[in-house]
């Protein structure tokens, strides 16, 4: 595929087409009543595209119970039906997404922003433009800064022969400021041993679990992020944690500085009470970042997502997966990528796969070479 063909199918494709303007609300947003709290801003239900706050411009939970993998690591069944190459219908519990062999996200290129993605389960094959690869998962991190440009594939191999190949990931885009749009293009590889957790038990003993992956939860500090980041930006105060409460746990969210924005997306389990108001599963709130926000769980054990961050107050055009401040930065994105290809691709084929070794590794466009404990 060319590049004039990968741009065609990136930017008719929904997921890469999520930004939002915060003020642009869906229909379905509920605000609260002069009578309710105003420590929640907002509820929505959670669709495939979960609405994100300045900083933040995207944020997809992909869920896949993916079968048996053949020898070229893809789904041991039949695929007819799908409309490979652009499949996001999860029939029979899995899609394949951009992916015709290996589930996943072949080729494609990013500039202007970042992705920080969280393997929850399963596998994620990176491979780069700048001949850099990795693979990991079962609890890793990777965070991508794209910069100047940047072309990637994201391949999700399923190694397992002879069962399911569960895989579950979050992939968050987060904005980078006008002055760092442009900056060299740069991945840190956060393995599941360096992501700090903590548990908290409330009065009863009942525990919730934290995993830090950006900012800190008092003495708990998350490993630093890139260092072109916006969340290395002094004052950025971004936080990106996951939350796992057990059945009828109790947990207060700490305040954050006014003026930052603070999303919480219950994702999973059956009942929540946000600062005294019911909350259904699978619904988004938008918080007043500067409050303390009790929460308590239902019945069954609950998992959350808290995106926090203070906005960039800055334009943002996104065509497909650019994302700058003007028209004019847009066109000459694709300009670009079209006489440089970023650096170009250095891999064989456009959905590129590391073996049928589990071993999770990171090899760097320096050489550098990282391997998972």
């Amino acid at each position: 595929m060319d590049r004039r063909s990968v741009l065609g199918a990136l930017v008719s494709v929904p997921l890469l087409d999520a930004c939002k303007s915060e003020s642009a609300l869906p229909a379905t947003v509920v605000r609260p009543r002069e009578s309710e709290s105003p420590v929640v801003l907002a509820v929505e239900p959670i669709g495939f595209q979960w609405r994100t706050l300045d900083p933040f411009l995207f944020c997809a939970h992909h869920d896949d119970g993916y079968p048996a993998g053949n020898a070229s690591l893809g789904p041991a069944t039949s695929l007819a039906g799908r409309e490979l190459g652009q499949d996001f219908s999860h029939r029979d519990g899995f899609s394949m997404y951009h992916g015709q062999v290996v589930p996943g996200f072949p080729e494609h290129p990013h500039r202007g922003f970042e992705t920080v993605t969280i393997v929850r389960e399963g596998l994620v094959d990176h491979a780069d433009s700048l001949g850099a690869a990795a693979r990991y998962g079962h609890g890793d991190v990777q965070w991508l800064t794209a910069g100047s440009g940047i072309v990637h594939a994201e391949m999700f191999p399923l190694l397992n022969p002879t069962g399911e190949n569960p895989l579950e990931l979050f992939q968050i885009w987060l904005n980078l400021p006008s002055q760092s749009k442009l900056v060299a293009p740069h991945f840190s590889m956060l393995w599941r041993d360096m992501i700090p957790r903590s548990v908290v038990r409330d009065g009863a003993g009942r525990s919730t679990e934290l995993a830090i992956i950006a900012g800190a939860l008092g003495a708990v500090q998350a490993a630093a992020p890139p260092p072109h980041s916006y969340a290395a930006c002094t004052g950025a105060d971004i936080a990106i944690w996951t939350l796992k409460l057990e059945p009828h746990a109790e947990f207060r969210l700490p305040p954050a500085a006014a003026g930052n924005r603070r999303m919480l997306y219950f994702f999973r389990g059956s009942a929540l009470t946000v600062a005294g108001r019911a909350i259904d599963a699978r619904h988004s709130l938008e918080l007043r970042a500067d409050a303390s926000v009790p929460l308590v769980n239902g019945p069954d054990t609950s998992e959350l997502l808290l995106l926090q961050g203070r906005p960039l107050g800055e334009p943002i055009v996104q065509h497909g997966p650019f994302v700058m401040n003007t028209q004019e930065e847009i066109r000459q994105a694709y300009a670009d990528y079209r006489a440089t290809g970023f650096g170009g691709w250095p891999w064989p084929r456009a959905d590129p796969v590391l073996g049928a070794d589990p071993a999770r590794f990171a090899r760097h466009a320096d050489g550098r070479v990282e391997r998972a404990s």
